[in-house]
């Protein structure tokens, strides 16, 4: 397999994954549909718990100490809101959302409008977030193969099914933040090499868990977390363990 093979096959199954679901969505009643997306929000919250727990991993608490890396957390998550929201870059990637919709689909009522750009924002977020993108992107471009982005491929299918009953083709779009986030992961990873060590992987992990938790918030419809906000977290983690850990 090619470089980049992963990414490629990622994006078709989030198209075809929208395709099934779009056909199946308008046989659903409302209701079922939102079961569905209920469902989806309480395995992200599953999957978010399983990725929190990497901040007790033996290599993060050898590197910075035992109390620090819940601080390490903290500090990116407050830190990087703080960025994104001056940033407003939550409210960008909505303005993408809305600008892709208009150039997909025209004008049209403003719940249709909403609908397309919560689920490109809520399947953008699930499918970009996750340690497995950026894990298994850097390993594909590392040219050890694609096994993980194969997983994340059946997986990000499998709820783009259940993400289209509900939203529609917005989560098409997503396929796009899928090619350009992962597809620039893929390049980073063939021109740095192993840069990340153990602990700052975990680091990663961790806090992309507790992003994932606020986004199965919001499928779950509890609160509207700006998670889009808080997605600078995720490059400030590894920088701080490394901080950390030459001060330590």
């Amino acid at each position: 397999m090619f470089r980049g093979f992963g990414t490629i096959l990622n994006v078709v199954t989030v198209l075809a994954g929208t395709g099934l679901g779009v056909l199946l969505g308008h046989r659903l009643p409302t209701r079922t549909r939102d079961v569905v997306t209920d469902a989806i929000g309480l395995v992200t919250l599953l999957i978010a718990a399983f990725s929190t727990f990497a901040v007790r991993d033996e290599a993060l608490v050898r590197a910075v100490g035992s109390n620090a890396p819940m601080l390490i957390v903290l500090g990116s998550l407050v830190v990087g809101g703080v960025i994104g929201s001056l940033l407003r870059l939550e409210s960008r990637l909505e303005g993408v959302g809305d600008g892709l919709q208009r150039l997909l689909a025209g004008d049209s009522a403003s719940a249709e409008r909403r609908r397309f750009v919560e689920g490109f924002v809520s399947a953008s977020l699930l499918f970009c977030v996750g340690p497995l993108t950026v894990l298994g992107s850097i390993s594909d471009g590392l040219g050890r193969g694609s096994e993980q982005l194969a997983l994340k491929a059946t997986l990000d299918g499998i709820a783009a099914v259940a993400f289209a009953a509900s939203f529609g083709w917005g989560v098409a779009a997503a396929a796009l933040a899928v090619l350009v986030i992962q597809g620039a992961l893929t390049v980073v990873g063939a021109l740095a090499g192993t840069f990340l060590s153990s602990a700052q992987v975990s680091a990663l992990t961790a806090t992309g868990g507790l992003l994932l938790v606020g986004v199965a918030l919001r499928l779950l419809r509890i609160r509207q977390l700006p998670v889009g906000d808080l997605l600078p977290a995720l490059v400030l983690a590894p920088i701080l363990t490394l901080v950390v850990a030459a001060f330590r």
